[in-house]
């Protein structure tokens, strides 16, 4: 279990991390979700001891991370894949790993054959390897000493969509098996997909946390669906005697109403549904509307 107790970490005056709390629980994968520069890389290095805290503390399994005997064993850490000698193997670095931990080499050849690095792949140099293969390989560490712990920021860059895939299963198993994971990712669909519970960060504060239905829940305006039907305007009637307000959408019709309440009135008017999804507001609206103040992709003007 990973434990944030008001959690700050200022820079003379600035405050990249701001009183932040929260928890991360064994058999859960945690997604740390915010834009650049919203304190998730400060925190996950407070937590492995990188950086110093200005106030407050993190534990993982109850111990400050420096005082944790060879913590490779029960903590796997991945901040940046490329933090590694470019001019070692890939097998090279692994074995190190493992000799530090006072593991078996034999532990290396399994950690490759897990993250589909081949014994070509394993023999070139970090300089030669891809975005993805140094990746692969940086999980290939984090969980070269079987811990109880991961804690991985941004570990889907370079991936390819069966790289994604790959990484999601593996993750899944790993916290279905009472593993902890917290997973830091600008991916908000991939997040969507593997979080049990997320936290949404901005100018280094909390601003949501929650699973996704809460999540959604809480911050609902209003409810839309989408839907299209082998009879769209019978449909659309049925709807509209209801006192439901529809708008014709492409080839379907933006309803204010809950899917629930679209399903009714389709069997009450005996229409065939062919698609029907909730229309409101998703992740990434969500996202984009909690973290506003700290985005970076306005336009100039004069552009």
């Amino acid at each position: 279990m990973i434990q944030v107790d008001h959690l700050s970490k200022s820079y003379g005056g600035f405050t990249a991390v701001d009183d932040v709390s929260f928890t991360c629980q064994p058999g859960r994968v945690t997604g740390f979700l915010g834009p650049n520069g919203a304190g998730k890389t400060t925190t996950m290095r407070v937590m492995v001891g990188l950086t110093p805290a200005t106030r407050g503390q993190v534990t993982i399994g109850g111990h400050d991370y420096r005082h944790i005997p060879n913590p490779g064993r029960h903590v796997g850490v991945l901040l940046d894949a490329s933090a590694q000698h470019a001019g070692r193997t890939g097998r090279e670095i692994l074995t190190l790993g493992a000799t530090t931990m006072g593991l078996p080499q034999s532990r290396v050849d399994q950690m490759l054959e897990l993250v589909g690095l081949s014994k070509a792949e394993s023999k070139r140099r970090l300089r030669n390897y891809s975005l993805g293969m140094k990746q692969r390989l940086g999980i290939a560490h984090a969980l070269l000493g079987d811990p109880s712990v991961l804690i991985l920021d941004e570990p889907a860059n370079g991936l390819d969509p069966a790289g994604i895939r790959w990484m999601r299963g593996l993750l899944k198993g790993y916290a279905d098996r009472g593993g902890t994971v917290l997973l830091s990712s600008h991916l908000l669909h991939e997040v969507e997909l593997i979080a049990d519970e997320m936290i949404l960060i901005g100018h280094g504060r909390i601003v949501a946390q929650g699973d996704r239905t809460s999540l959604m829940a809480a911050h609902r305006r209003s409810a839309l669906t989408l839907a299209t039907s082998l009879d769209n305007d019978k449909l659309a009637a049925e709807l509209t005697a209801t006192g439901h307000a529809v708008t014709p959408m492409g080839a379907g019709l933006h309803i204010a109403a809950t899917p629930e309440e679209v399903g009714r009135a389709a069997l009450a008017a005996h229409v065939v549904l062919t698609d029907l999804r909730d229309g409101g507001a998703n992740l990434e609206d969500l996202f984009l509307e909690l973290t506003s103040s700290t985005q970076r992709d306005e336009i100039g003007a004069t552009a």
